[in-house]
């Protein structure tokens, strides 16, 4: 049986309440579905070597949207919904809305852009699958008979209808479970391109450290040698001179050709010219 959880969405109990919880918003990242995080960046939150993500503009945008959201999708269905957070043993959701009754939840998306993938699979008639997952999640936790996702632009909604699927429920509960595993054992899930892992071992933060003071002398020593080298061209009167070592030659060099202007080239497939894919590393001093 779920039960009321009186939390503000943001606070840091909020967030501690999210961190060991299974949340109806996360269940994508665990399936490895959602086009923002991965399962490994949330077992770093879960497991505390992140903080939760940063509010970003769009969810700034959903966030303030949301009462007017809800206003215009209980006027047009004459439903009177109640925003709560519902716990269900580890699993959490926050809901957008409940009825009285709880037969039926509601999911509001409050897309930023009205170019935005969710605005377009709602006017098909779709539900993304990362949704479909969080509001399984949901599903799952309120004991619904039927949830609503009501996409909303900042004028008008879409509504959709989901109703729970227990097949469903199997899946996450399963991979949950997975999860939660390698989180009380502190092994992390599989990597994906998207995962950038963080290393604080010692002969790491040994070498990258010494990276870091080895290139500050250098991009130092870059500076002065620049400066010289502005110096010493400004000195030379002839297209050619040396002398204590150095030489300094003046010559025209020839310049690019922009193959983007060349009209014979308009229309034809340059790829099948271009060169063998190389793997190359950057490294980037982040401090």
């Amino acid at each position: 049986m779920s039960h009321i959880v009186k939390l503000v969405q943001g606070s840091p109990e909020w967030h501690e309440h999210r961190r060991h919880h299974r949340n109806a918003s996360e269940t994508p990242a665990v399936l490895q579905l959602s086009p923002w995080m991965t399962a490994y960046q949330l077992w770093q939150i879960k497991t505390g070597r992140s903080p939760q993500p940063e509010i970003t503009a769009a969810m700034a945008h959903g966030t303030r949207l949301e009462p007017l959201a809800r206003e215009s999708y209980e006027k047009q269905t004459g439903q009177v919904m109640e925003p709560l957070v519902l716990v269900e043993g580890e699993y959490s959701a926050s809901l957008d809305g409940i009825t009285l009754d709880g037969r039926l939840v509601l999911e509001i998306k409050a897309p930023k852009s009205k170019d935005s993938k969710i605005l377009a699979e709602a006017k098909a008639g779709r539900v993304p699958v990362h949704t479909f997952w969080q509001i399984q999640t949901q599903l799952l936790v309120s004991g619904a008979e039927l949830a609503h996702l009501y996409v909303f632009d900042g004028t008008s909604g879409i509504l959709l209808e989901q109703r729970p699927d227990e097949s469903a429920w199997d899946t996450l509960r399963q991979d949950w479970d997975r999860f939660m595993d390698l989180v009380r054992t502190d092994k992390p899930p599989p990597l994906t391109g998207q995962d950038t892992v963080t290393r604080t071992d010692e002969e790491w933060v040994a070498a990258a450290e010494g990276y870091i003071e080895a290139k500050k002398r250098a991009d130092e020593a870059a500076v002065t040698a620049d400066r010289l080298k502005q110096h010493l061209s400004g000195l030379a009167r002839h297209c050619s001179e040396q002398g204590a070592g150095v030489s300094v030659s003046r010559f025209w060099k020839v310049g690019a050709i922009d193959y983007k202007k060349v009209p014979e080239l308009a229309g034809v497939d340059l790829e099948q010219y271009r060169g063998a894919q190389r793997e190359e590393t950057r490294i980037t001093v982040l401090r």
